[in-house]
C-alpha cells in the first residue's frame, strides 16, 4: 500500500527592511520556491518596488518599534535583518527573544556577540554581519589565514564606487546616509603585533593599485569588527577605498563638525549637525535607480606555510547588473545574507547563538556553498597562492 508523501511547505520568511540592499535580497530569496517572502517598512514606496514585479508580500510597518517586532516576526520560520545600524542590535535582540533563526547585516555599532547567551538560550542561530565587509570579508579573511600554517597578517581593502565620478564627492551609497557618516567617524580599530591600535577613521590614507580601475585612496575603517575578538593574528588591517581627494573633502566636513551629534541651537531650534548634514547629503550621496557601480575587494592574508613565507590573496571586483539593474554593492552585500540564509533553511550550518561570518570558516562545506552560491548569482572571488620572499 502507498503511503502519502506530504508536500514541505515553504519557509515562511520575512525580511525586515526595503532599502536598496533589502529589496533586492527579498526579491531573490522569492525566486526559490523553497521560501515564502514577505518584507516589512515604513516606507510604502520602498515596499511597492519589491512587490511590483517579485513574488513578494508586503507589510507597511514601523521597525523601531522593537516590542512590536517581536511579535511581527513570531509566525515567521526565519527573519533577515536589513534595519538601519542605530536599530540593528535591538532588531536583533527581538527577534532572538521570539526565538527566531536570524540572518543579520544592520551592521550595528554595538557589539552583537553579547547576545550569544540570549540566543543559545532561546535555541536560536543568529549569523550576523553577514554582508560583503563585514561578511564575506570576515570568512575569507578566517579561511584564508587557516591554510596557513602560522598567520601573520590580514589586509582587507574595500569599497563601493559609482562608475560616473561627480563632484563633490565622487561617491554614492546604497545604505542609510546616517550608517555611511558612521564609516566616517567611528574610530578604527585594527591590531599591530597582537595589539589593539585605535586611530580616527579616514587616517593614514595611502594609494593602492587596482587593475583595470587604477589608482584608489585607502584609509582606516573599523571594518575588523568581530575579527578583532575571534581571530588570532598578530596584524589584522581594514582600509576603505575610495577616488582620489574623497577622503579630503569628507575630513574637512569632519574636523568642522558637520558630523557631530550634540545638539546646538541654530535659528532658535535645537538640532543635531549630523541630522541636517545627513538630510543634506543624502540627495547627493543616494545612487539613483540605474546608475552603475562597482564594488572592488581585496582580502590579503600572509603567513608560513610548510616553513615557507605565502601570500594568500582574494579579490572581487563586481559591476553593476544592467540586466537586473540591481547595484553591484546591494548584490554583493545582499547576496552573501541571502547564502547564508539557504545555509541555515538547509540545516547546514546549526550552531545556536550569534555566529560572526568567520564562524562559517570553520567548516569547509559552508564556504564551497557561500562561495559556489554566489558564482552562481554572477559574484566571483579569486584566489591566488603564491610564495613570497
Amino acid at each position: 500500500m502507498k503511503t502519502k508523501v506530504e508536500k514541505q511547505q515553504p519557509l515562511r520568511i520575512i525580511v525586515l527592511g526595503a532599502g536598496l540592499v533589502g529589496g533586492p535580497v527579498a526579491a531573490k530569496l522569492s525566486e526559490d520556491a523553497k521560501f515564502n517572502v514577505t518584507i516589512a517598512d515604513i516606507d510604502a514606496k520602498a515596499l511597492d518596488k519589491v512587490t511590483a514585479n517579485h513574488k513578494v508580500a508586503s507589510l507597511r510597518f514601523d521597525l523601531s518599534d522593537f516590542k512590536r517586532v517581536k511579535k511581527l516576526v513570531a509566525s515567521y520560520g526565519l527573519v533577515v535583518s536589513a534595519v538601519p545600524g542605530h536599530l540593528g542590535f535591538m532588531v536583533l535582540k527581538a527577534c532572538i527573544e521570539a526565538g527566531k533563526n536570524v540572518v543579520d547585516f544592520s551592521f550595528q555599532a554595538e557589539n552583537f556577540l553579547e547576545l550569544d547567551a540570549l540566543a543559545k538560550e532561546n535555541g536560536v542561530v543568529a549569523i550576523c554581519d553577514m554582508g560583503l565587509a563585514p561578511g564575506t570579508s570576515n570568512m575569507l579573511a578566517a579561511y584564508a589565514s587557516s591554510m596557513l600554517d602560522k598567520p601573520e597578517s590580514i589586509k582587507i581593502l574595500v569599497g563601493g564606487l559609482p562608475v560616473r565620478r561627480s563632484w563633490p564627492f565622487e561617491y554614492k551609497a546604497v545604505f542609510s546616509p546616517i550608517d555611511l557618516v558612521e564609516e566616517y567617524t567611528r574610530p578604527a580599530r585594527f591590531m599591530v603585533n597582537g595589539n589593539l591600535v585605535v586611530k580616527p577613521a579616514l587616517s593614514d590614507v595611502e594609494n593602492v593599485e587596482i587593475e583595470g580601475l587604477g589608482t584608489l585612496e585607502a584609509f582606516n575603517s573599523d571594518g575588523l569588527r568581530s575579527l578583532i575578538y575571534t581571530l588570532k593574528v598578530p596584524d589584522m588591517i581594514e582600509k576603505t577605498l575610495r577616488y582620489p581627494g574623497h577622503v579630503l573633502r569628507v575630513q574637512v566636513l569632519r574636523d568642522a563638525g558637520f558630523f557631530s551629534s550634540e545638539p546646538m541651537i541654530a535659528g532658535g531650534v535645537s538640532v543635531r549637525p549630523i541630522d541636517v548634514t545627513a538630510k543634506l547629503l543624502f540627495p547627493i550621496l543616494r545612487i539613483d535607480d540605474g546608475e552603475e557601480d562597482l564594488t572592488v575587494m581585496r582580502i590579503i592574508a600572509e603567513g608560513t606555510k610548510d616553513g615557507k613565507k605565502q601570500r594568500i590573496t582574494y579579490d572581487l571586483f563586481d559591476t553593476f547588473d544592467p540586466l537586473t539593474r540591481i547595484h553591484s554593492m546591494a548584490r554583493t552585500t545582499g547576496y552573501a545574507a541571502v547564502m547564508a540564509v539557504k545555509l541555515v533553511a538547509s540545516g547546514m550550518y546549526t550552531e545556536k547563538g550569534v555566529s560572526a561570518p568567520e564562524y562559517l570558516a570553520r567548516d569547509e562545506k559552508c564556504i564551497e556553498f557561500i562561495l559556489s552560491g554566489l558564482r552562481e548569482l554572477g559574484i566571483n572571488y579569486k584566489l591566488k597562492v603564491e610564495e613570497i620572499q
